[in-house]
């Protein structure tokens, strides 16, 4: 067993054991899904951080650089732009209705403006986009075990899957928001260290622009990457359900408007780490035969022992922090707003507890599986961002702004954004095109329908008033 692997396992274990420790303090559904809305800036800014700095973030943002060079910025940028529109726009509005209600979900609060129907729908859908984000994280972990001591995907898969299910399943947000801080400080300190040395081995920038093609040093655009990314992963942080309920868990509404501003900002400046790492492994390892394991193999082969694992150790905290936010928007869906609301109402709160546990289980079993059976990070993340920025993005925002627009209207931006997206997307990768266009169509469509269905309700209302 080689010493980088020894690091992470140990590293793994810590993560365990401070969420097992934090989760005996954890005795309640408040506890579990929103931390008693006790959340400060500190503890806040750090697990919106740590959940948005994930594997699509590292290997997979890593990878682009590795392909398209400076435009992979794009990636994690347009991530921060949605974050900052969160934390001055959404965030603290949604945070002002979650408290004044009590509401503990992004479900919640499509029942409180539109009723239970366009609840179940949302939540529906999001049990399946949300597994493909989590198999992201698990498959980006993978390719991390895989470089490091030849682990086979799927037994990479299955430890990734372990690490993560035991500490969140123990402590909920309360829990990850402790481990979040520590997997923060390990990621940035990691990245932070990692950068310069990296671009040492190459002869730094000009050793960049001397090796490899003009259009790398594109930051606009080149191939996939580019300015059209932030159509598709923009909105998805301003509406992400497991981003507004990590906000309700904070003390006030200064606290979102802060803490969630200031991470987006982080994001702004992290953009440019693997965009840069990832031109770097293209210029050490010019074949490599899958993109994504250019951040990997760059921490494990051109830098020191000890900062080597000190990187590899801050991807496994990316791509688990990450994960265990995922998890809950697994499990407070499932047991919020399905089960509860749907098939056991009178279900007391222990019960309620429970069930979102054993959904963390059962979604930390099924992302895994489709981990091992997908092949790329990016892939399986533009199937999450994209179905979440077409059916929810609409429904969330229109009803912040506004109150006259009800169910119909928002049953009929859902099904007009998915369905939208959904044909363009089959046409279109017939055609070779980029999967952002049939999000951006897709989103378009969405508005239109709630706009038209109002109106049309508008015009049925006076003629029922003459």
């Amino acid at each position: 067993m080689n010493t980088h692997l020894i690091l992470i396992i140990a590293y793994s274990l810590i993560l365990i054991l401070v969420g097992l420790w934090i989760g005996r303090r954890v005795r309640s559904s408040g506890s579990f899904f929103v931390a008693e809305r006790r959340l400060g800036a500190g503890l806040l800014f750090s697990t919106l951080l740590a959940a948005n700095i994930g594997a699509g973030s590292t290997v997979g943002a890593a990878g682009l650089g590795y392909r398209d060079g400076l435009a992979a910025w794009w990636w994690v940028g347009a991530a921060g732009i949605g974050s900052i529109l969160l934390g001055l726009w959404i965030g603290p509005r949604i945070w002002r209705i979650a408290k004044q209600h009590n509401l503990t979900t992004a479900g919640d609060f499509l029942e409180h403006r539109y009723g239970p129907a366009v609840r179940g729908v949302i939540s529906s859908l999001l049990w399946v986009g949300t597994l493909a984000i989590l198999a992201g994280q698990l498959i980006a972990l993978a390719w991390v075990l895989n470089v490091v001591a030849g682990i086979p995907k799927i037994a990479g898969c299955l430890i990734g899957g372990l690490v993560m299910t035991v500490y969140f399943t123990a402590g909920g947000l309360l829990g990850s928001a402790w481990v979040n801080m520590l997997q923060l400080a390990i990621l940035l300190v990691g990245f932070g260290a990692a950068l310069p040395l990296a671009l040492s081995a190459v002869g730094g920038w000009q050793g960049l622009q001397a090796s490899l093609p003009a259009e790398n040093l594109n930051f606009w655009h080149n191939g996939p990457s580019g300015w059209p990314i932030l159509i598709l992963v923009g909105p998805t942080f301003i509406i992400s359900p497991g981003l507004l309920q990590k906000t309700y868990g904070a003390r006030d509404e200064s606290t979102v408007r802060r803490a969630v501003s200031l991470q987006g900002l982080v994001l702004l400046v992290f953009a440019l780490i693997p965009a840069l790492l990832g031109m770097a492994a293209r210029v050490l390892y010019p074949q490599l035969e899958m993109q994504e394991l250019a951040l990997p193999s760059l921490l494990m082969n051109e830098l020191p022992l000890w900062l080597g694992s000190l990187g590899l150790a801050a991807i496994v905290s990316a791509e688990i922090s990450s994960a265990d936010a995922i998890l809950f928007m697994l499990a407070t869906s499932l047991s919020k707003d399905l089960y509860q609301r749907f098939v056991k109402p009178e279900a007391d709160d222990a019960q309620v507890l429970k069930v979102a546990r054993l959904a963390a289980v059962a979604g930390g079993m099924l992302g895994v599986g489709l981990a091992i059976v997908a092949e790329s990070v990016i892939g399986v993340l533009r199937i999450f961002y994209g179905l979440l920025t077409v059916s929810l993005f609409v429904p969330v925002v229109a009803g912040l702004l506004q109150r006259r627009g009800g169910v119909p209207e928002a049953l009929a931006a859902i099904a007009a954004g998915v369905l939208t997206a959904l044909s363009l997307h089959l046409a279109w990768d017939e055609l070779g095109s980029l999967s952002v266009w049939p999000v951006a169509v897709g989103l378009g469509m969405a508005g239109l329908a709630f706009l038209v269905v109002l109106g049309i309700s508008r015009q049925d209302a006076k003629g029922a008033k003459h």
